[in-house]
């Protein structure tokens, strides 16, 4: 009891303030809060509503990889993948952010964001080094607001 009695005590006061990260898309395993704003290769979790995702909204933790004010550009190529399909190559300030690609592993149509430009005031786009994560790519730029700080713990 003097060991195990700590021991719950400890997991009880710690587990809730960390968040186990479920993608392969994130080289994290498991993230907190982390107060301070938001830099860019910083970790950021938010709240993702999108039919890919499924019926319920779903937690998601990519990098902020894209500020207010940094350039971002978008062109498309034919898509080698399928026929008549186009792959978005999306930089920030000239460097490669990830490609889009036509569809999801279950086949299913992914759209993918069709913008260029500065980022706005207030905007982010998010995503990760993984070519299959599913990000900004294909949902778009955040509202800062809606991101909270992140850090890895594992």
């Amino acid at each position: 009891m003097l060991v195990v009695l700590p021991l719950a005590l400890c997991a009880a006061l710690v587990m809730p303030q960390v968040t186990l990260v479920m993608t392969p898309s994130i080289e994290a395993f498991a993230v907190r809060k982390s107060p301070g704003p938001i830099l860019r290769g910083d970790y950021v979790m938010f709240t993702l509503h999108h039919p890919i995702a499924g019926p319920k909204p779903v937690s998601v933790t990519k990098h902020a990889l894209c500020l207010p004010g940094d350039r971002l550009t978008m062109f498309e190529t034919p898509s080698p993948l399928t026929q008549n399909g186009w792959d978005g190559h999306y930089y920030c300030n000239g460097q490669l952010l990830g490609v889009s690609l036509p569809q999801a592993h279950n086949g299913l149509k992914l759209d993918h964001m069709k913008w260029s430009g500065l980022i706005p005031a207030g905007m982010a786009y998010v995503g990760s080094t993984h070519p299959r994560g599913f990000d900004s790519r294909y949902f778009g730029l955040l509202p800062i607001a809606n991101l909270t700080r992140m850090e890895r713990i594992l």
